[in-house]
């Protein structure tokens, strides 16, 4: 199964309100944020060895991907909302 059958409702919620680009770009957003919380989850139960109050480092790399991903696909967001607000002008 592709991501566009496992998330049809929301991609068509999504596209319906913002359009194809920014809808997909909205429902990768919340993929990455499901993903951080189960991330998140894991970080718990598997403390760093070094430093117990932190997730392991190969989580702590996760992370750091997962909301560099997160703010990529927010800028693109907001060039389309400022581009979008420009032609309508």
């Amino acid at each position: 199964m592709t991501v566009f059958h496992d998330q049809r409702a929301a991609l068509e919620h999504h596209e319906f309100m913002m359009g194809p680009a920014r809808g997909r770009l909205a429902v990768s957003l919340d993929m990455l944020t499901d993903a951080l919380v189960l991330v998140g989850q894991h970080g718990v139960y598997c403390p760093s060895s070094r430093n117990p109050s932190r997730p392991a480092l190969d989580l702590q790399t996760i992370l750091s991907q997962i909301n560099g991903a997160k703010e990529l696909i927010s800028s693109v967001m907001e060039q389309l909302r400022q581009e979008k607000e420009a032609q309508t002008k």
